[in-house]
């Protein structure tokens, strides 16, 4: 796994035994992992007597640091070797390794169900249907006479159907087709590169 600078010196300060003490240490990983299961933030999530002491800049870079570091773990599905060797060589002792993949493992089946549910790619489209119509008349006026068309697009995210439906002019029309034109020639240069 790569980590950014920020989240390595986030998680060097927490391996730091002098910067957080062992309770400390315990509670930051219970918050960071109650923070990401949580339904909504809490603004006070930090706010644990056993965080009191420590500066408050480097509490909120160690935790942001810390559910980076869960996320890639579980996002990367990292087994306890590849944790390891990513805390020791961020100066972890053997113990808070091992309380940090304890805790880990604990609730790994929670974090990966969270990130299953978020969508992972845009819907796209099974198929078009389309069908001219005319407005005759308004509330306003006796005759109008102009076309439109309805649109439909059937379309499939992580295996549920939905239909988009919205109607456009003519000229709207015209200008969604040469647009549509213009991706298909922009997929078609970059596939022959």
């Amino acid at each position: 796994m790569e980590l950014s600078e920020s989240v390595q010196r986030g998680l060097q300060l927490l391996a730091d035994q002098s910067a957080v003490d062992h309770s400390g240490f315990q509670v930051l990983l219970d918050v960071s992992f109650r923070a990401l299961l949580s339904s909504r933030a809490d603004p006070t999530i930090l706010d644990q007597p056993e965080l009191k002491h420590m500066d408050r800049i480097h509490l909120k870079q160690i935790h942001a640091a810390v559910t980076t570091f869960i996320l890639e773990a579980v996002k990367h599905n990292a087994d306890q070797s590849t944790i390891s060797s990513c805390l020791e060589e961020l100066t972890f002792s053997t113990e808070r390794v091992e309380i940090f993949f304890n805790t880990h493992q604990k609730h790994k089946k929670d974090i990966e169900r969270l990130l299953s549910s978020i969508g992972r790619r845009s819907p796209h489209i099974n198929d078009v249907s389309w069908r001219l119509e005319y407005h005759m008349k308004n509330g306003h006026l006796d005759k109008i006479n102009e076309p439109f068309y309805l649109i439909s697009l059937n379309t499939e995210n992580e295996g549920s159907s939905e239909d988009i439906n919205f109607t456009c002019t003519t000229e709207q029309l015209q200008d969604l087709v040469a647009k549509l034109k213009d991706a298909a020639k922009s997929v078609e240069k970059a596939s022959q590169m």
